[in-house]
């Protein structure tokens, strides 16, 4: 504390160790000047950044009574329910992934928004968002390497997706799922491509299949990619006989996710007309069906590479529309959902897939 200089002139030498006494107790009852006078220290917990992860660093002073307040804040748990993708919730806004073809098959791009009409439940919806960037993909690359697809099969599977990696986005993020009698997360998230295929190598296989759950782990794996556009590569027979999950709940897991499937069946020569083969053609089609995807199902080694570049083109030319629907209802009810798209003039007829619908339930999207 310091005393005014025109109060400062009056003090005697006889009051002086009164004054002085006076001065220290003063000082004591007020907070705000010694405050005041020790901006230089503050509390760890005052850093705009999130508070770190170990509380207490090797190299910090000791506690006063005001540090160990501040390290006692749930600081840390904020900045980690900050972090959690899933509290970015948006109930209403739904979003389609849309391809375009011409009667020829090839993908149609350049189109504007007046080109496209939804129709949520058999009622036009205002189109809100549009986009019909080259914008990079989370793929998860699901490898069937049971015992079904020994030999030659899964060798020609591993040198066509070579080509789909070759065509793809060079921002694109990779997962692999290698699946026999249990579902294995063989790689989480990198852009090198090669490593997928180099992973590949060393998988030995088994007779049983679980093709279920690892549909089921690609898609949760899928969702929590860095990439808005998300896409399943399954890579199997399409037989299963050893997954915990069923067909129905993989399927409806499907219908309810942003998740575009692509199933390329990998049939021997006495599979396609088999009962087995049969079944698993089904499988393919219909869990690629409700995702918004396609099955495809070579027959030679030619028309496996041109299938797997061409997945990788779809996913380079698609449309990304998204709506609020009308008087949006938190009901858990299906919404079935039509996308329609009017040609230019001078084009031909142009067809469009997408997912079906949605389940109308709160939570991101």
């Amino acid at each position: 504390m310091h005393l005014p200089t025109r109060y400062a002139t009056k003090i005697t030498a006889a009051s002086v160790a009164l004054l002085a006494a006076f001065a220290f107790s003063f000082s004591v009852r007020s907070q705000e000047p010694t405050n005041q006078e020790k901006p230089q220290t503050p509390a760890p917990a005052a850093s705009p950044s999130p508070a770190p992860t170990n509380q207490t660093p090797a190299n910090q002073t000791p506690a006063t009574n005001e540090t160990k307040e501040n390290n006692a804040a749930p600081k840390p748990k904020l900045g980690s329910e900050l972090d959690d993708r899933s509290l970015i919730t948006n109930t209403d806004l739904i979003t389609l992934t849309v391809t375009v073809t011409d009667t020829y098959g090839r993908y149609v791009s350049g189109l504007s928004k007046n080109a496209f009409a939804v129709f949520d439940n058999k009622q036009q919806q205002e189109i809100t968002f549009f986009s019909d960037d080259d914008s990079p993909v989370s793929v998860g690359v699901i490898f069937d390497v049971s015992g079904s697809m020994s030999g030659d099969k899964v060798k020609r599977a591993r040198d066509a997706l070579s080509k789909f990696i070759q065509t793809s986005h060079d921002s694109d993020e990779y997962f692999l799922i290698a699946f026999n009698s249990r579902a294995q997360l063989l790689l989480d998230r990198t852009r090198d491509g090669d490593s997928v295929l180099n992973k590949l190598t060393f998988v030995e296989t088994k007779n049983q299949t679980a093709l279920y759950d690892a549909c089921y782990l690609g898609v949760e794996k899928v969702q929590r990619g860095a990439h808005p556009k998300r896409a399943l590569l399954l890579i199997s027979d399409g037989q299963d006989n050893d997954s915990r999950y069923t067909f129905n709940e993989v399927r409806k897991l499907l219908k309810e996710s942003d998740v575009t499937l692509y199933a390329i069946g990998i049939l021997g020569g006495s599979d396609a007309g088999s009962a087995l083969g049969m079944e698993g053609q089904g499988v393919l089609d219909e869990l690629s069906g409700v995702s918004g995807g396609k099955a495809f199902f070579p027959r030679s080694a030619a028309e496996m590479d041109d299938i797997f570049e061409q997945i990788a083109l779809e996913l380079r030319h698609q449309y990304s529309i998204g709506y609020k629907p009308d008087q949006f209802v938190n009901d858990g009810k299906w919404h079935r959902v039509k996308v329609k798209v009017t040609p230019p003039r001078g084009l031909p007829r142009l067809f469009v897939r997408s997912k079906e619908g949605y389940y109308a339930t709160a939570g991101a999207r």
